[in-house]
């Protein structure tokens, strides 16, 4: 039974009274047996048994908390059961599933509690203790080691003993004591002690004290004088040292929990390092790391062994660790980011004592101002002279292992006789397309001039490489006046170096409204433009106001232009009346309607009279028709009058409308051809066509799923096509408002997708789009409607449930069908 059918039962036996509720559970018991051993995991004869047969417990269990059901079978404590739910994986709601020993709380000691141990079913060979004892390590090992399971058997110790904290094993060993009477289990630890030397390893005093304990006349009284008082006796500290050895652990240290506690079990077993666990040294230990309060000895052995997320992820960033490690060639960039940015580091002290300076200029929040204040009086020595700053840069580059401090002095010592550089060391030219992120000491470079003053700035970037420029102007934040400095300096192929690839917002806008050809044209090719400023570049229409003939650059970029992935992109020139971009359109694709290619010959009448219409035609690229009739215009006074008037009925909304709905090619193709060619939708009258019609299904998939904007009318009409198309138009359909959670269920074909739909925004969606409250109109909706056509015959609501599968009409239409063939006449 899929999750539609799931949910359709359950709906079903909310909604009915409880009279019809329970006749049809009862009716429909080994379905609804079906659902339940899904829900809880177990098989379906054992869900029966425990619910005695009887339908209205059945009915009950639907409901009920899934985790709180299996929490009460486990209290039966009985074999069987146990065994089964150590397999169980429930579903906590109406999709996710969870196995029910990790994530039911108390599970696995309910069961035990409850057990008779003395029970043979326990430990033969289908029993639940055999199936215990084989798992050795993850995250089944939690629930087992935090239920008493130790404690009641001596392999159970022998094996999983050493995961447990040194008092816990001892509990254990009480335990023993306590269920045998005597202290035979002792001796038989002690011999698999021998057999299974985890034990041993991980508690090498446990068999002196076993053997003591053996000889002692009161065992359980030189026990507990082993025991420390208070430590690891709560089950939530023991729960989250266990989850933290495989691995994982709660995101906040638990009250109460002492740090020397771990610290020392961790000694013990270093965390993440249990015998037989598979996974990376120090995975507990970085999960540690994250706690508020770790101590710094302990995050310093996670950065030695996991470097880069413990960086990350560690809570507490103490400086002289930072300077530390960062001699270890731990990488930095997250850790100042947060420890500067958020942790209150100085980035005085950054500055002066980290190295190398490369990685941390790279790495300094630039968007926090106190760092950059830093930057700048740390660099002022440098000044405004060109040789100091590329001598800085050189030797950054060549000597790293140098604080960003060291280097400065270094440089603005007077007695140095090292070299100066007075250009650019190994300069690059710019990359088309602009390469990723520059390289370390590059960016650190930038990142640092970046601060310096503006004077200083202009007089520096004269000297800069036309890589550096690029990089300058793309990645950095320039003010306008260095900005203008750097062209002024570097011409025109800054600026083309700028506009390769795409820009960020105000770079565009700044780049856009220079009106230089040439970097129109890189923008063209690059920059993902929208379709209005693409038309106005092909138009050659200039942000400073004015026309001129679109460039040689930028119908180049026409002409390398693949029109199997760029029709849209030559089809923004349709009105530009330019004659080049004209003839390109003409020569490289065909244009499909008949007010496309008027509105062509129109802008380029209006821009280039008749004349250059002339030359249009000479090219043969349209109906014969249409350029015997334009040939007959071009010599009448009004021939551009009736040339307009000509295009407007073709782009009339009725004959657009026509051309949508004829039979005959896909209408997904002919609605691209209609919007690439420039035309608007015609609504309004598709909406007519539809009341007259209907529009064909896959017309009107095409519509919602490329404009879940359209009428409301039309989407819901889409709600009985192709259920495959759902999701995205739905969703926003219903978060603008065009659609209701009510509307699905009333227009929506099959009924099965109906409730399917229904489902997918009930429980597939984790977000606030869907809160309660929107449900309970759907709720009304349904009651209603099943109270309309089903009433309390149990037989109908039965034929209801059973022709949903294949029911081709809604979930009302159905309602009403089920009443109709099962109300016997008057």
């Amino acid at each position: 039974m899929n999750h539609t059918n799931r949910f359709a039962l359950r709906l079903a036996l909310s909604l009915a009274d409880p009279a019809t509720a329970e006749g049809l559970a009862e009716r429909l018991r080994p379905e609804l047996l079906a659902v339940l051993a899904d829900r809880f995991g177990l098989p379906e004869g054992m869900v029966e048994e425990l619910l005695g047969g009887d339908a209205a417990q059945m009915r009950a269990a639907l409901f009920i908390e899934p985790g709180e059901w299996l929490l009460g079978a486990a209290e039966l404590g009985d074999p069987a059961v146990g065994r089964a739910l150590w397999y169980a994986v429930f579903r906590d709601d109406e999709e996710d599933r969870r196995r029910a020993m990790n994530h039911v709380p108390g599970l696995p000691a309910a069961l035990l509690d409850a057990a008779d141990l003395t029970d043979p079913r326990w430990y033969e060979d289908d029993g639940l203790f055999p199936v215990l004892c084989n798992e050795r390590v993850g995250s089944s090992l939690v629930p087992l080691l935090t239920s008493g399971f130790p404690g009641v058997n001596v392999v159970g110790l022998a094996l999983f003993g050493v995961h447990l904290p040194p008092p816990v094993v001892v509990d254990a060993c009480i335990g023993l004591l306590e269920l045998w009477g005597s202290t035979e289990p002792f001796t038989q630890l002690l011999e698999l002690s021998e057999e299974i030397p985890a034990l041993e390893s991980g508690h090498p005093w446990l068999p002196e004290l076993l053997r003591q304990a053996i000889d002692a006349p009161d065992p359980e009284s030189l026990l507990r004088e082993h025991r420390p008082d208070g430590e690891w006796a709560d089950p939530e500290h023991l729960r989250a040292m266990l989850e933290l050895r495989y691995g994982d652990g709660p995101a906040v240290r638990p009250d109460g929990l002492d740090w020397d506690l771990i610290r020392r079990e961790h000694e013990r077993l270093p965390l993440g390092k249990a015998p037989g666990h598979s996974g990376n040294y120090g995975s507990g230990l970085l999960q540690l790391t994250r706690w508020e309060g770790c101590p710094a000895d302990l995050v310093r052995e996670s950065f030695r062994h996991n470097a880069y997320q413990t960086a990350w992820q560690a809570a507490d960033l103490p400086f002289e660790f930072l300077a530390e490690t960062a001699a270890d060639d731990i990488p930095l960039s997250h850790v100042l980011k947060r420890g500067i940015g958020e942790g209150g580091l100085s980035p005085h002290r950054v500055l002066t004592e980290l190295t190398p300076a490369a990685d941390i200029l790279r790495a300094l929040p630039y968007a926090h101002e106190p760092t950059r204040k830093a930057v700048a009086d740390l660099v002022a020595p440098l000044g405004a002279d060109p040789v100091n700053w590329l001598t800085y840069y050189d030797r950054m580059r060549r000597f790293p292992r140098n604080s960003v401090a060291a280097l400065v002095a270094d440089v603005t010592d007077p007695g140095s006789r090292k070299k100066r550089c007075t250009s650019w060391p190994r300069p690059r030219n710019a990359q088309f397309p602009p390469g990723d992120t520059p390289e370390e000491s590059r960016a650190a470079f930038l990142g640092m001039l970046e601060c310096a003053p503006e004077e200083v700035q202009i007089a520096v970037v004269p000297s800069l490489d036309p890589l550096a420029v690029q990089q300058f102007l793309r990645e950095g934040n320039p003010s306008p006046v260095v900005r203008e400095a750097v062209v002024a300096a570097h011409g025109l192929p800054a600026q083309l170096a700028m506009a390769a690839g795409a820009v960020r917002e105000e770079k565009l806008e700044y780049l856009l409204g220079l009106d230089e050809p040439a970097v129109d044209a890189q923008l063209f090719r690059d920059h993902p433009l929208d379709w209005s400023e693409r038309a106005r570049l092909l138009a050659g229409r200039l942000r400073g106001g004015g026309i001129r003939p679109v460039s040689g650059e930028l119908l180049a970029e026409l002409d390398d232009l693949i029109i199997s992935q760029d029709r849209d992109r030559l089809l923004d020139g349709l009105e530009s009346g330019d004659l080049n971009v004209a003839r390109r359109i003409l020569d490289k694709l065909r244009l499909y309607l008949p007010a496309g290619r008027l509105r062509l010959l129109s802008a380029v009448w209006e821009r280039g009279g008749p004349d250059a219409v002339r030359e249009i035609l000479a090219m043969n690229r349209l109906p014969v028709t249409l350029r015997r009739w334009t040939e007959k215009l071009l010599d009448v006074p009004d021939g551009l009058e009736r040339l307009r008037a000509r295009l407007a009925e073709e782009a009339a909304p009725e004959r657009l409308a026509a051309y949508l709905t004829r039979p005959g090619d896909r209408p997904d193709i002919r609605l691209n051809r209609l919007l690439s060619e420039g035309m608007e939708l015609p609504w309004e009258a598709l909406v007519a066509a539809h009341r007259a019609g209907p529009l064909s299904a896959d017309l009107v998939n095409a519509l919602v799923t490329e404009h879940p904007d359209c009428p409301r009318e039309l989407l819901l009409a889409g709600l009985a096509n192709s259920p495959e198309r759902w999701g995205s138009w739905t969703d926003t359909a219903l978060r603008n408002g065009s659609l209701t959670l009510e509307d699905l269920l009333d227009h929506t074909a099959p009924a099965q997708a109906a409730l399917d739909l229904l489902h997918r925004y009930r429980y597939g969606h984790r977000d606030d789009r869907f809160p309660e409250e929107m449900w309970r109109p759907v709720r009304e909706r349904a009651a209603a409607l099943v109270r309309e056509h089903l009433g309390t015959d149990v037989e109908a609501w039965s034929v209801f449930l059973r022709l949903l599968p294949t029911f081709v009409g809604t979930l009302p239409e159905l309602a009403a069908t089920a009443g109709a063939v099962t109300r016997v006449p008057a």
